[in-house]
C-alpha cells in the first residue's frame, strides 16, 4: 500500500469498521497487477522512466497555507487555522535564486490564499523588477473577505499579473457545495471587479483564467467543451468575461483523499485515472518543466509532492538556500501512484490539459 495512504489512513477519523473496509479496498487493488499498474511500471512500458526535467521554466512558491475558505478538494489542507506562512528572509532567499536563474519565465505563486501572506505585495513588487512574468491563484473571495483587499485587482493590474482563478461551476450550487456557502455570489462580485479593471476583456493583455475541479470521484470533461459553457453561462447570467478555462484532475491526496477513502471511491477512482493513462499527457507534465517552493523554503518536484513532504532528490539542494539549478535540472522526478492524476485522459497541470 502506498505511504501517503497509509498516513492518511491512520490520521481519518472514521469508525473501526471503515478504516478496515478501506484498507482492505486499498490493498486489495494495489495487489491486483491486471488492475493496478503501478505508475513507475506504467512509466518503463513507454520509456520515460526515471522521468527527468526538460527545464527549469517555472517556479512554483507557496506562500502559505493560510486561506479565508476551507474547500472539500483542497491537497493543500489549506484553511483559516493554518499558520505555516513563508517569511520575509526566505523571499529574500528566492529572488536572489531569481536574479542569477534567468531561465525562469514565470514565477506561479500559490497557497492556501497567497494574498494573505503580510509580505504578499512587498514580494510581488520586487518580483515585479526582475521583470519576470507573474502568475497569483486568487480565489476570488479574497477580494471581497475584508476591504484591505478590495484593491487587489488594481494591485494586480499594475504589475500585470496573471490571474488564476478557481470557480467549482458557473451555477451557486455547484459551487458553494464544494467552497462553502457564499462563495459563489462572492466570488462572481470579485470576478466583476476583475473585469472593471480589465481583466479577461479582449485586447487588454490582462489574463484571468478560471479552474474546474470535479465536485466528485470522477475525472474532468473535455476543457474545450467545458471553457465554451462557462463562457456562455458567465456572460449570459451575469456579463463576465475570462480568457481561459483549465481543466484539473483531483490528485488523490490530502482531502480528496480523505473523501474518497470515506465515501468507499478509492478504488473506483484509482481504476478510472489508471485506465485513462496517456502517454503524451506524461510526456508533458508539469513537473519536467517546474519545481515547486514551499512555504519554509524547501523545493519540491510539484505542489502535489509538495504537500506529501517529498523533497526533490538532490540531497544538497533541497532548500532555497542551497539552490542548484544545475542538480535540480539532472535530478530524477520522485512519482508516486498519485500522479496517475496527472496523466489520465488530456492530462492535468497547473494550467489544465497538457496533451
Amino acid at each position: 500500500m502506498s505511504e501517503f495512504v497509509k498516513i492518511k489512513l491512520k490520521s481519518l477519523k472514521a469508525n473501526e469498521n471503515l478504516l478496515s473496509k478501506a484498507a482492505h479496498q486499498i490493498d486489495v487493488l494495489e495487489q491486483n497487477p491486471d488492475v493496478f499498474t503501478p505508475f513507475k511500471t506504467q512509466l518503463q512500458t513507454i520509456g520515460l522512466s526515471p522521468l527527468q526535467p526538460t527545464s527549469l521554466e517555472i517556479f512554483q512558491i507557496n506562500l502559505g497555507k493560510m486561506c479565508n475558505q476551507v474547500c472539500k478538494h483542497c491537497h493543500v489542507d489549506a484553511g483559516p487555522d493554518r499558520k505555516e506562512i513563508m517569511t520575509k528572509e526566505t523571499m529574500e532567499l528566492i529572488l536572489e535564486v531569481l536574479k542569477v536563474n534567468p531561465n525562469f519565465k514565470i514565477v506561479d505563486m500559490t497557497g492556501g490564499a497567497p494574498e494573505m501572506n503580510p509580505n504578499f505585495r512587498w514580494f510581488i513588487e520586487e518580483v515585479s523588477k526582475l521583470g519576470i512574468q507573474m502568475y497569483v491563484r486568487c480565489n476570488l473571495t479574497i477580494i471581497t473577505a475584508n476591504k484591505k483587499y478590495n484593491d487587489l485587482p488594481e494591485f494586480f493590474k499594475k504589475h500585470q499579473i496573471e490571474v488564476i482563478s478557481s470557480l467549482p461551476f458557473y451555477s451557486k450550487n455547484r459551487t458553494d457545495k464544494q467552497r462553502g456557502d457564499g462563495v459563489f455570489e462572492s466570488s462572481i462580485k470579485a470576478l466583476k471587479m476583475l473585469n472593471a479593471v480589465g481583466y479577461g476583456k479582449a485586447d487588454s493583455g490582462l489574463k484571468l483564467n478560471l479552474v474546474y475541479n470535479p465536485a466528485g470521484a470522477f475525472l474532468p470533461p473535455d476543457q474545450n467543451a467545458l471553457e465554451k459553457e462557462y463562457k456562455t453561462a458567465l456572460q449570459k447570467d451575469f456579463g463576465i468575461e475570462f480568457n481561459n478555462l483549465f481543466a484539473i484532475t483531483n490528485l488523490p491526496v490530502s482531502r480528496y483523499l480523505d473523501y474518497l477513502i470515506s465515501s468507499g471511491n478509492y478504488e473506483d477512482y484509482m481504476t478510472k485515472l489508471i485506465d485513462a493513462f496517456n502517454p503524451l499527457a506524461a510526456q508533458n507534465v508539469m513537473c519536467r518543466n517546474t519545481i515547486s517552493i514551499g512555504w519554509d523554503g524547501y523545493i519540491y518536484d510539484c505542489d502535489f509532492n509538495q504537500m506529501l513532504e517529498l523533497k526533490v532528490t538532490c540531497k544538497d539542494a533541497q532548500h532555497i538556500s542551497n539552490f542548484d539549478s544545475n542538480a535540480l535540472l539532472n535530478r530524477k522526478i520522485i512519482v508516486n501512484n498519485h500522479c496517475y492524476g496527472c496523466t489520465a485522459g488530456s492530462g492535468s497541470s497547473c494550467g489544465g490539459a497538457v496533451a
